[in-house]
């Protein structure tokens, strides 16, 4: 019974005591002016734009060494930054400026290697991770691999 007592004492003392001064009075204009503009500037996001999101190599032969460049403009108003590049096989590499900071306004390049690996039409996704608000961009390849007539 006195432990009873003595907790709702010192609950009580606590309720009275820690809600006598206005919890708005304690905050300083000058944090809510930076906090507003922290958050604005969370909205704002770079913005990958490809001078062209598909390339087509046209006929290679099977086993042929080709090569492509991606140029591409940072078109928004924060530093845009490459995390990764994948494509959808190994056959496919592709070559970026990893976690270097591209201004808004600058621009940048993405080499994709393709081995001629396959048989007729062949469509291959390079899937770009940024810090762009969608999160991923995508860039395709694409050749018709003649078969190799040695093989026949």
């Amino acid at each position: 019974m006195k432990k009873a007592i003595l907790m709702f004492a010192a609950v009580g003392a606590m309720l009275f005591t820690g809600c006598k001064d206005n919890a708005s009075d304690k905050v300083k204009a000058e944090n809510v002016e930076t906090a507003a503009e922290r958050d604005a500037q969370e909205t704002v996001y770079p913005e990958i734009t490809f001078e062209e999101t598909e390339f087509d190599f046209g006929n290679i032969a099977k086993g042929t060494n080709v090569e492509h460049v991606f140029k591409f403009t940072n078109t928004g108003k924060a530093p845009l930054v490459i995390t990764n590049a994948s494509s959808s096989c190994g056959c496919t590499v592709p070559t970026y400026p990893k976690n270097e900071t591209i201004a808004p306004g600058e621009s940048g390049e993405m080499l994709v290697k393709f081995n001629g690996s396959g048989n007729g039409q062949v469509t291959k996704t390079v899937t770009v991770s940024a810090n762009t608000e969608s999160g991923k961009e995508q860039i395709k390849i694409k050749a018709f691999v003649e078969a190799d007539e040695t093989q026949s």
